[in-house]
């Protein structure tokens, strides 16, 4: 028989500033919201699932980043609630997904209890599932066969026959701060992952059901965020991994868990990777690790990002092409606000009457073999397409001058 304490989740954070929270929520008027959540706080299942509801729609009253931060905590606060009755239920998976969508959503504040509570569901969760299915699994491994002479023909033209980009075995640090970072110039480095958990483990389909399949997760659907049929949707990570096996390869299904800070939310895949010593070039900090985990034929259309980028290529392989940031005006970047370190140009479409000369753009491309690591300067514009089912991470860091903080 379990204890009372194995069927409670434990947020002493939450407990410890309930007080000053519901204050804060009354005095940015959120007086109903404030009441409802006393009541959630005493065991009032109805009152915790309204108040996730009211805290919702104040995350969805306008822009992102015109919500306050304390509605951002509420929710956090509504979602352990809610996690609480379904986990005494015994409904691990709906309290996990209550936990995930206050880590997806919620704020900073109760960061630590949703990670603490996640990890009592997780275990929880997992022991159920051992006990439902306890003959081992062999290794299921993503894909076997590839031909780059058959997917060159659905790269953009010109694809690998220019300049690719330099290739380094167990590049030094002193070499690369030399070589590239000072210069400003793309490299391959090779032979530096081989320590890495995940470049086992993360090709074992097996073990990522395993490790994270009853989470929640942010996806892409469609052929990329440029598109007009493209969506975003939340599904838990084993619905995810089916939806890359499927045979469904069309543009408007493709499922994509794209720049999603992944790591942050499913610690034990966090331990798989280790961030490699060229982020700590410049002096500078680490700013965001993100995942890029899809099947064949998964497209970022061509941009720009504001920071240092080395892309390590965990599982399968990449078509990437990359220009040089002098050419950003022939590259005709989006005018508006939110797009503009976005190119017009679709690469595997170019319009030559409304875009010309964009072909005869030099380049620099390279196919990024499983186990290797590209580094992109800040403001390169770069294309990426899976060539296989992927599952990169990108680490972005700043150099001391152009720190925000500098």
């Amino acid at each position: 028989m379990s204890t009372t304490s194995d069927a409670t989740l434990e947020t002493p954070i939450l407990d410890s500033n309930l007080p000053s929270l519901l204050q804060r929520v009354t005095e940015e008027g959120g007086y109903a919201f404030a009441s409802i959540a006393a009541r959630a706080a005493a065991g009032d299942a109805r009152a915790a699932e309204a108040a996730k509801d009211m805290a919702w729609e104040q995350l969805h009253s306008g822009p992102w980043h015109s919500v306050g931060p304390i509605w951002r905590d509420a929710y956090s606060m509504a979602s352990l609630h809610v996690a609480k009755h379904h986990f005494f239920s015994g409904e691990f998976d709906l309290a996990l997904r209550a936990l995930d969508m206050g880590l997806i959503m919620g704020g900073l504040t109760l960061r630590d209890d949703l990670n603490l509570c996640i990890r009592k569901v997780s275990a929880a969760a997992g022991a159920k599932e051992s006990g439902d299915n306890c003959r081992p699994q062999e290794k299921s491994e993503w894909y076997r066969d590839f031909n780059l002479v058959e997917v060159v023909k659905l790269l953009p033209v010109r694809s690998l026959s220019c300049k690719t980009v330099a290739k380094k075995c167990r590049l030094s640090l002193e070499g690369f701060l030399q070589e590239h970072f000072i210069s400003g110039s793309p490299v391959i480095i090779s032979d530096s992952m081989n320590h890495w958990p995940a470049i086992d483990t993360w090709n074992d389909m097996n073990y990522l059901k395993r490790v994270a399949g009853f989470r929640t997760v942010p996806v892409e659907v469609g052929k990329n965020y440029l598109s007009p049929d493209w969506k975003q949707e939340l599904i838990t990570f084993s619905e995810f991994l089916g939806r890359i096996q499927s045979s469904d390869r069309s543009s408007a299904n493709l499922t994509y868990l794209a720049q999603h800070q992944l790591f942050d939310q499913i610690q034990e895949l966090k331990q798989d990777i280790v961030i490699p010593d060229y982020c700590f070039a410049g002096g500078g900090e680490i700013r965001s690790l993100n995942a890029w985990f899809g099947p064949p034929g998964t497209v970022t259309p061509l941009h720009h990002d504001p920071h240092h980028n080395i892309l390590a290529q965990v599982v399968g392989k990449k078509y990437i092409r990359l220009y040089p940031a002098s050419l950003s005006e022939e590259l005709y970047p989006h005018s508006e606000t939110m797009l503009c370190n976005s190119s017009q140009v679709d690469l595997d479409k170019i319009d030559e009457k409304e875009f010309p000369g964009i072909s005869d753009l030099d380049f620099v491309d390279c196919v990024l073999e499983e186990g290797e690591m590209l580094y992109i300067p800040p403001k390169w514009w770069h294309y990426v397409r899976s060539l296989t089912t992927s599952f990169s991470v990108s680490f972005w860091w700043s150099d001391e001058l152009n720190s925000p903080d500098s």
